[in-house]
């Protein structure tokens, strides 16, 4: 199967208002330590000038969420240690809040939904460098007075960070970019965000989180450590994530959509986990997906979007390399 380059070259620059993210705080003294024995990445280690990729995952080792991450001053002044910032998809927030927060028993951390504290943005291109004319490698987070600016992996060599500004805070300053346009790069970064329609359906490494700096395995234990190591060292995994373009089609592609090859018309052979229409004036620009599937699949042959006779489906190069390439 041959890989093709998207149809569009460029992310647009400018500010775009996120109200599809949450967030939760975690504070107390064993806030780190705590989520170190709960998440795919190390958060003891995390460094205040620093962003983390990490996923929290059931007993086996599918995802039930995932986060960015960043450390920053207490609300409480009289505590020591740092709070932690986990920024993830709204719409799985309140259960995942609980599910961990039913682990927290004797450690001293509470965790809460402080989506209210914050207006998130995303910020792209140009706006971002007069922002942060200074560079920021990724991962990195940057203060600018009262706004945290945690750099992101580029999108079409456009640079991108998300901006979270204290509530009652001046937002950045840009041109307006719509939430379409910051969706749509988010998928050709080819990083996906767990929402609720793929809640538990995929291990990190379905989702290349491993080769995204979303997986240490060097830490210590977490809920379904063991099923994400064996995926990784006894090559078990069948699965990977990548991006593709999908030609246009009478209803819009959605979260969980199965995905067809031409050699087993019956079974499906992966599934849509991020989705975003094309920017383009032509009605027929299709949409750009990020897909998990089975890595046979990308070999060769004919994809298809729901069934056999489903709108074609054309793998576009990954952004990033993959870790067994690396």
């Amino acid at each position: 199967m041959q890989l093709e380059n998207s149809k569009n070259t460029l992310l647009p620059s400018g500010v775009a208002k996120l109200e599809h993210l949450g967030v939760i705080r975690v504070t107390g003294a064993d806030a780190a330590s705590f989520l170190q024995g709960q998440l795919t990445n190390d958060v003891v280690l995390l460094g205040i000038t620093e962003s983390r990729l990490a996923a929290f995952c059931s007993a086996k080792g599918r995802m039930q969420a995932s986060f960015t991450i960043i450390k920053c001053a207490p609300l409480d002044a009289t505590q020591a240690t740092h709070d932690i910032l986990m920024i993830c998809s709204h719409d799985i927030l309140a259960p995942t809040l609980k599910r961990l927060s039913m682990f927290v028993m004797r450690a001293k951390a509470k965790l809460t939904d402080a989506t209210a504290e914050f207006n998130i943005y995303g910020v792209t291109g140009d706006t971002l460098l007069s922002i942060a004319p200074q560079t920021i490698n990724t991962p990195a987070i940057a203060t600018f007075g009262t706004l945290f600016l945690i750099a992101l992996r580029p999108a079409l060599g456009q640079s991108r960070a998300l901006c979270l500004a204290p509530v009652g805070d001046a937002a950045p300053v840009g041109h307006a970019l719509p939430t379409e346009l910051w969706h749509w790069g988010e998928v050709q970064a080819g990083i996906a965000t767990i929402t609720a329609p793929i809640v538990e359906a995929f291990v990190p490494q379905m989702l290349n989180y491993e080769s995204v700096g979303g997986v240490n395995f060097k830490k210590g234990c977490y809920p379904g450590q063991e099923v994400v190591a064996r995926s990784q060292f006894r090559g078990t995994l069948k699965r990977r994530a990548f991006v593709v373009q999908i030609d246009a089609t009478d209803t819009q592609p959605f979260v969980s959509q199965e995905i067809f090859h031409d050699s087993d018309a019956e079974q499906p052979c992966g599934t849509v986990v991020q989705v975003a229409k094309n920017p383009s004036s032509d009605p027929n620009g299709g949409y750009s997906a990020i897909v998990s599937m089975q890595i046979s699949a990308s070999a060769g042959g004919k994809l298809t979007l729901g069934a056999a006779n489903g709108a074609n489906i054309t793998l576009l190069p990954l952004p990033y390399p993959l870790l067994e390439d690396i």
